[in-house]
């Protein structure tokens, strides 16, 4: 039997997908559950998308692409950017890719070597660490404080510097597991820190297009040359589709071509046709963003009432990420009974945070109304009783 590799052993499970393998197995013994473990959408993907991936079903040929994808696609995802945002990307400078994170392996393999430290948030998304580590990286945790709502900073940026100097710097808005969104100026502080330490600055914004009344910025509004990393897995409804791009500075894109090409040759063809018809199904996207919004407002409202602790208020995404300490101090055992007496499943925060996430559970709230409410009923009768 061989050995596990180093790299392997130094990855740390992904706590949300072993809750939902556990909610699965419960699911499959005849026992309901409400899924509010995993960041994924229950509405499906839109009508344009399935018409578009049913007609290339029906030609019968399904081929490689061009390594940074379908020249349509890039253009179209350039488009975005002047329309969204307005800022000029070329076309050229767009990668598409085998879901978000395809682009984190090829922006940290074509920007770091072996042994760089990167700053990502803490708490912030577990794979941040794991895909570092697995590359022989070293994540660096720039802290983020509850009273800042776990907003990274430039203060905070430049003290995880000072602290051991860094090769590069990610950032998530709006976030997961707090749903912040850094408010436009705030970016613009952390992007102009970043480039006065001379830090390649890569910026997730894969929940763009889910925020409830606070205005979102893309990185290439403050710094052209920052790397921007995006996908159709969640305002889209295209998860289980692991479609994705990038925009990368023009210096930036041979390296990263000649990865992918080498990495998984190109993102799945049928995953791109359908990708380019996402852009035009905004109604019927933005009408599953306005449940969302009802959800949020259906926890925000119940759980105080329910002994959760303090949320924040969650400006997008589709989290709360709720401090229980007044009932635990193990998240994990937490969220296990919570699965198994109430049937609710959630992720425990030390997926998010190792340091402090001992006494957080992250809900998502992106499943359905009914589903949001069924929850709040199990909750309070577990809690209460």
């Amino acid at each position: 039997m061989p050995e596990t590799s180093r790299r392997a052993a130094a990855v740390a499970p992904f706590l949300a997908m072993d809750v939902m393998a556990a909610a699965a197995a419960r699911d499959r013994a005849g026992a309901a559950t409400v899924h509010m473990e995993v960041g994924q959408p229950s509405a499906p993907a839109p009508r344009p998308v399935i018409e578009a991936a049913r007609a290339v079903l029906e030609s019968g040929r399904v081929p490689y692409t061009e390594a940074l994808g379908m020249h349509a696609l890039r253009e179209r995802i350039a488009r975005h950017y002047r329309e969204t945002y307005g800022v000029a990307v070329e076309s050229e400078r767009v990668v598409v890719t085998t879901g978000s994170s395809a682009g984190f392996i090829l922006a940290f393999l074509s920007l770091f070597d072996a042994g760089a430290r990167v700053a990502v948030p803490q708490p912030g998304y577990p794979a941040y660490r794991s895909i570092l580590s697995a590359l022989d990286l070293v994540p660096a945790p720039m802290v983020l404080r509850d009273e800042e709502r776990y907003a990274p900073t430039a203060a905070a940026l430049r003290a995880t510097h000072a602290a051991a100097p860094l090769a590069g710097v990610l950032v998530m808005s709006p976030a997961n597991p707090s749903g912040t969104v850094i408010v436009p100026e705030r970016l613009g502080e952390l992007c102009a820190a970043a480039r006065a330490l001379g830090l390649p600055f890569v910026s997730d914004e894969i929940y763009h297009g889910l925020a409830y009344g606070v205005p979102t910025a893309t990185a290439l509004q403050f710094d052209p040359d920052a790397i921007v990393i995006n996908s159709f897995s969640k305002y889209y409804c295209m998860t289980g589709w692991r479609i994705g791009w990038m925009v990368v500075p023009a210096g930036l894109v041979r390296a990263v071509e000649r990865l992918a090409q080498n990495l998984y040759i190109s993102a799945p063809y049928l995953s791109q046709v359908a990708a380019l018809a996402a852009f035009d199904a905004r109604e019927e996207l933005d009408a599953v963003r306005d449940g969302y919004a009802r959800n949020r407002a259906i926890l925000l409202d119940a759980f105080p009432g329910l002994g959760l602790g303090r949320t924040h208020p969650a400006d997008g995404a589709f989290y709360l990420y709720a401090d229980v300490a007044n009932l635990t101090n193990d998240a994990t055992a937490f969220c296990r009974r919570m699965l198994d007496e109430a049937g609710v499943a959630a992720t425990p925060g030390v997926d998010f945070d190792p340091a402090e996430g001992a006494h957080h559970v992250r809900f998502s709230f992106a499943g359905s109304e009914a589903e949001c409410r069924e929850a709040v009923t199990r909750l309070k009768v577990w809690l209460k009783g």
